[in-house]
């Protein structure tokens, strides 16, 4: 009687066995929310991704008008200083990371969260905090990512930032 892993490498079983990648790599948008992230965003884009995208500020012309599905004007700048619709930018989006250090209001999240959640793209919120920042501060973080981010984690070094977003598929 054969093993089960033999068994599963026959000849016979072959026929059934997929020869696609799992899943095809996810478009997911980086964004830094403050000059500290700002510095880590940067030093993450020099590493090699599948579809990231790496984002280093977020511009506001006026605030969403009442009743109206969008009427936010924000833009983002890349790394080469290029800039693009924030809407544009999630439309072509499967997840949108945002990063933020702790102690930090990260007001920008509101925008993005919306726009996000408008148009159905899942949102992450990671916080830099080496400990430097007090539990307020880090409350005050919290409370402006939180309402905006489907997961939020806190990591304790910009080493962490970069393993999320490995397993997130980057």
């Amino acid at each position: 009687m054969l093993s089960e892993s033999a068994r599963m490498a026959s000849a016979a079983e072959a026929k059934f066995r997929i020869n696609a990648p799992n899943s095809k790599p996810r478009a997911i948008k980086v964004i830094a929310l403050d000059k500290r992230s700002e510095d880590v965003v940067k030093r993450l884009a020099k590493a090699s991704w599948n579809k990231a995208s790496f984002f280093t500020s977020v511009h506001f012309e006026s605030p969403p008008q009442t009743g109206a599905d969008w009427s936010m004007k924000a833009w983002l700048n890349d790394l080469a200083g290029r800039t693009s619709k924030l809407v544009d930018e999630i439309n072509s989006a499967d997840l949108v990371v945002m990063v933020a250090s702790a102690g930090n209001k990260a007001e920008a999240a509101s925008v993005i969260g919306e726009a996000a959640a408008l148009k159905r793209v899942m949102t992450t919120a990671l916080i830099l905090d080496k400990g430097s920042a007090s539990h307020e501060a880090l409350s005050e973080t919290l409370l402006h990512l939180r309402p905006y981010a489907s997961m939020v984690v806190v990591a304790d070094d910009e080493d962490y930032i970069e393993s999320m977003l490995v397993a997130l598929r980057a």
